[in-house]
């Protein structure tokens, strides 16, 4: 057999016969998730649900399920910008075929996919995230009775350099170099306003006073390796014995988590009431951070929960209730069930499975750092990532395929297991042979 050799720059043909068209056979997948969906009505519901928000005549945009597709893709393959996903989708003929895009014809570009999801309101993404629910109900994969919440932070598309004093309007520098003139320090050029800024003490930057000129809605927060940037916060409450994510919000980054619990917690509520499935929820499983007293009361009076949330133990040993005897019961029954071993079980449940959610939205999703700004499109955005998530899970239990990448796990999975096996036979036929010696 001779050498091949790649053909030289020459003028592509004119005109070339469909069924010559190069093909592929298509992802297994992206495949067995079309049939999912189509078996569901997917597309009908799609079209039906989004035909309020755009007129009669006039051209006819993309199909609502082309839309929803091209975002999943970005959970599925880890891509974080419109940009990126509407590249790889026009690059990938598994991809064209799971858009149901045909070989003469173009897959949407990413200014598409902007005005879809600014057009969109948020309850369209909203019933969507419903609907998959419902599909993962269906099939027993949601039992809605044990809750694991946690949250983590988001890095907004907004650079710490365009933070402006609100008060003035001044940008950071401007502000340092204002001091530096009031302290007596000769600061013109960038430089040397930040040198004096590294030597000055005192420094504090509070989203009270700083906010983006870009993003307003991004708040300066402490990402998980420990640097400072303009982020948002997302909260997750997952089911702790399917591992499916029940509510997937995004709030703000300075607030706290005990601020926040309530919310979610209502929208949980709702997605439940939503699916029957009210009734089944008793128990709430957080860390430290969601500790407070106030909070368990209501938690337990208001939302009829079980909690098991450990204290932060930086309070003191011995505590005044000052007559509050309901506040001191709940919180009593919380520190009993957290020591208890039912309750440690529950906690090492949530930290598995919520922080895996985090890893699978946030890591290999790619929306540790989002490229949209203002908190609306973020939550747009975060809520078909969870639709993602959910589909995956619905997937592998239909089909054993959680990700596209799934197959090719099991591929290394399986030639790991044969190594292994392969060694250790080496090695006992290894110890015969030294024995044999002896």
């Amino acid at each position: 057999m001779s050498l091949g050799r790649k053909k030289k720059a020459r003028q592509q043909s004119l005109w070339i016969p469909q069924h010559k068209v190069a093909r592929s056979p298509g992802h297994p997948f992206y495949k067995r998730l079309n049939a999912v969906l189509a078996k569901d009505g997917f597309d009908e519901w799609a079209e039906e649900t989004c035909a309020p928000f755009f007129k009669e005549g006039g051209r006819p945009s993309i199909p609502p399920g082309v839309y929803f597709r091209m975002i999943l893709v970005g959970y599925f393959e880890g891509l974080s910008s419109e940009r990126g996903i509407a590249w790889r989708c026009a690059d990938s003929l598994s991809l064209r075929e799971f858009l149901g895009t045909g070989p003469d014809e173009a897959t949407p570009e990413h200014s598409s996919l902007s005005v879809w999801r600014k057009r969109l309101p948020l309850d369209a993404y909203r019933a969507l995230f419903l609907r998959v629910l419902e599909m993962v109900r269906a099939k027993g994969l949601l039992s809605g009775k044990m809750l694991g919440v946690d949250a983590s932070t988001l890095e907004a598309n907004a650079a710490m350099k365009s933070i402006v004093r609100k008060a003035t309007g001044d940008s950071y520098l401007a502000y340092v170099g204002k001091l530096a003139e009031e302290a007596g320090v000769e600061a013109e050029t960038p430089e040397e306003i930040q040198r004096f800024d590294k030597k000055r003490t005192g420094k504090r930057l509070s989203n009270e006073d700083w906010e983006s000129k870009t993003d307003p809605e991004a708040r300066i927060a402490k990402m998980k390796d420990g640097t400072t940037h303009l982020a948002y916060k997302a909260e997750h409450a997952v089911d702790l014995e399917t591992s499916v994510l029940v509510a997937a919000e995004v709030h703000p980054a300075d607030k706290g988590d005990t601020t926040t619990l309530p919310e979610t917690i209502t929208k949980v509520e709702a997605h439940l009431d939503h699916l029957d499935a009210r009734e089944d929820l008793a128990w709430l499983v957080a860390d430290k951070g969601y500790h407070k007293a106030a909070l368990l009361k209501d938690l337990r009076q208001d939302h009829d929960l079980w909690t098991c949330i450990p204290e932060t133990g930086t309070g003191k040993r011995y505590r005044k209730w000052n007559g509050e005897a309901e506040l001191r019961q709940v919180f009593h029954e919380n520190r009993r069930r957290c020591r208890s071993e039912f309750g440690r079980s529950l906690m090492r449940k949530r930290a598995n499975l919520v922080e895996r959610s985090f890893a699978h939205l946030l890591e290999t999703g790619g929306m540790r750092r989002t490229h949209l700004r203002g908190l609306e499109n973020v939550q747009k955005r975060y809520l078909l990532h969870a639709v993602a998530y959910n589909l995956g899970i619905l997937m592998r239990h239909i089909h054993n395929l959680g990700t596209p990448r799934s197959p090719r796990g099991r591929k290394s999975l399986f030639l790991a297991i044969v190594t292994f096996i392969c060694l250790y036979i080496w090695y006992r036929w290894l110890l015969v042979d030294l024995n044999r010696d002896r």
